[in-house]
C-alpha cells in the first residue's frame, strides 16, 4: 500500500458494517445581535435535530434549497464550527471521548465551492498540497503532493511551481482535491464542489471524483443543488429542509418515488429534456420560511397543498416508508389511512 493512500492512515477498526460517520441530533444555532450592547436579540436555526449516518465506501447526496442546512451541516461534521447539541461518532469512536477534534480533521476533509478562494494565492500548487502533511510532519511532503497532484489529472512537472491565479476552475478544484487527499483521510465532504464548473470541466471531475473513490476506498458527502449531478455520484439521497432531515434513502428509490410533499415539489422542479413537457404552474411556490421563526409543527406545512390540522400542531417523525427501512421520510401524509401517499406521488409526476 503507498504511502499517499488514506487507507494507511488508520486501520478500519469498526469493520465494514459499523457506518464511517454517525451524527446523532445535530443542533446549531446562530445569535443575532443587535443594539449598543450587543444583546442577543434573535437565533438562526440553521441545523436543528439532524441524524444520519454514512456506510463505509458509499456516497451520501445531501440536497435542499439554499438556507436550509446543508453547508452547515457539513462543518459541523468537520469540525469547523462548533456544536450546540448533538455527538458525532466516526467509525465507533465518539467525538470527544474516543477521537480528538484533531483527528478527526485528519480522518474527514472537505472540499469547498469557491476553488480560487480555497487556495492561498501567495503558495504555489505544490506548496499548497504539502502544508497539511508538511504540519502533521508525514514523510516527504513534496514528493507526496507531486504525487497526488499526477493521480487527480494535474502533470506535476508542469503545474507544480504555478499559482492559483495561473489556473482554471477545474484545474484549481482538483489541486482542492489533491489537498484533502494528502491529509489520507477516509471521509470526503464536497460542498458545491462541481456547481462553479462548466458542464464539460464538471464531468471530468465527478469522473475523477468516482475513480478516487474506488482507488482509495474513500466515502463521500456530496453537496449539491444539481439533482442530475446528485443521482449520478450519489448512492443514498438526504433531502433537508429549514434545518431539518425531510426524507432519506436509496438515490434510485428518492428519484423514482418521493415520499415527502417537498421533495416531490423539488424534483417536480428539475427541468425536463422533452419539449412538450411544459411547466403550467411552479411545483413549489414562495420562498422559505424564515429559520429564526419556523413554523410549528411540521415546517412544511405553510408551503404544502396535501398539509392538514395535524401538521401545524405535530412535528412528524422519520418513518419507514413501504416497509422498506432504507427509505424514511418525515410527513404525517405518509401515514397509514392518510389517502394521500398517491396523491404525492403523482404532483411528483
Amino acid at each position: 500500500m503507498s504511502k499517499t493512500d488514506p487507507r494507511s492512515a488508520k486501520a478500519d477498526r469498526g469493520g465494514p458494517n459499523q457506518p464511517l460517520i454517525i451524527a446523532k441530533d445535530l443542533k446549531k444555532h446562530f445569535p443575532i445581535r443587535s443594539g449598543l450592547f450587543n444583546r442577543q436579540s434573535a437565533t438562526v436555526r440553521a441545523v436543528d435535530g439532524v441524524s444520519f449516518d454514512v456506510k463505509k465506501g458509499e456516497t451520501l447526496g445531501i440536497v435542499g434549497e439554499s438556507g436550509c442546512g446543508k453547508s452547515t451541516t457539513a462543518r459541523l461534521l468537520v469540525g469547523l464550527i462548533d456544536l450546540d447539541e448533538g455527538h458525532i461518532v466516526f467509525d465507533g469512536d465518539g467525538l470527544g471521548e474516543d477521537i480528538s477534534l484533531k483527528e478527526l480533521r485528519r480522518g474527514v476533509q472537505m472540499v469547498f465551492q469557491d476553488s480560487y478562494a480555497s487556495l492561498n494565492p501567495r503558495l504555489t500548487i505544490v506548496d499548497s498540497v504539502a502544508f497539511g502533511p508538511k504540519i502533521l510532519g508525514l514523510g516527504n511532503p513534496t514528493g507526496r503532493a507531486r504525487d497526488l497532484l499526477g493521480r487527480v489529472g494535474l502533470d506535476p512537472n508542469r503545474f507544480a511551481d504555478r499559482y492559483p491565479h495561473e489556473l482554471s476552475g477545474g484545474q484549481r478544484q482538483r489541486v482542492n482535491i489533491a489537498r484533502a487527499l494528502a491529509m489520507e483521510p477516509r471521509l470526503v465532504i464536497l460542498d458545491e464542489a462541481v456547481s462553479a464548473l462548466d458542464k464539460s470541466v464538471e464531468a471530468q471531475v465527478l469522473n475523477l471524483l468516482n475513480d478516487l473513490r474506488r482507488e482509495f476506498g474513500l466515502t463521500y458527502v456530496f453537496i449539491s443543488h444539481d439533482l442530475n449531478v446528485v443521482r449520478y455520484i450519489s448512492d443514498r439521497v438526504l433531502v433537508m429542509y429549514l434545518g431539518e432531515v425531510v426524507e432519506i434513502g436509496p438515490a434510485d428509490v428518492i428519484y423514482e418515488n418521493q415520499a415527502h410533499p417537498y421533495t416531490a415539489s423539488l424534483f417536480a422542479a428539475m427541468p425536463s429534456m422533452d419539449p412538450d413537457n411544459l411547466t403550467e404552474e411552479p411545483p413549489l411556490a414562495g420562498d422559505p420560511p424564515n429559520p429564526i421563526d419556523p413554523p410549528s409543527g411540521c415546517r412544511f406545512h405553510t408551503r404544502c397543498k396535501f398539509a392538514e390540522g395535524v401538521c401545524s400542531a405535530k412535528t412528524p417523525k422519520l418513518s419507514v416508508i413501504g416497509g422498506d427501512d432504507t427509505h424514511q421520510a418525515a410527513c404525517h401524509m405518509q401515514e397509514p389511512g392518510s389517502g394521500h401517499s398517491a396523491a404525492i406521488k403523482e404532483a411528483a409526476e
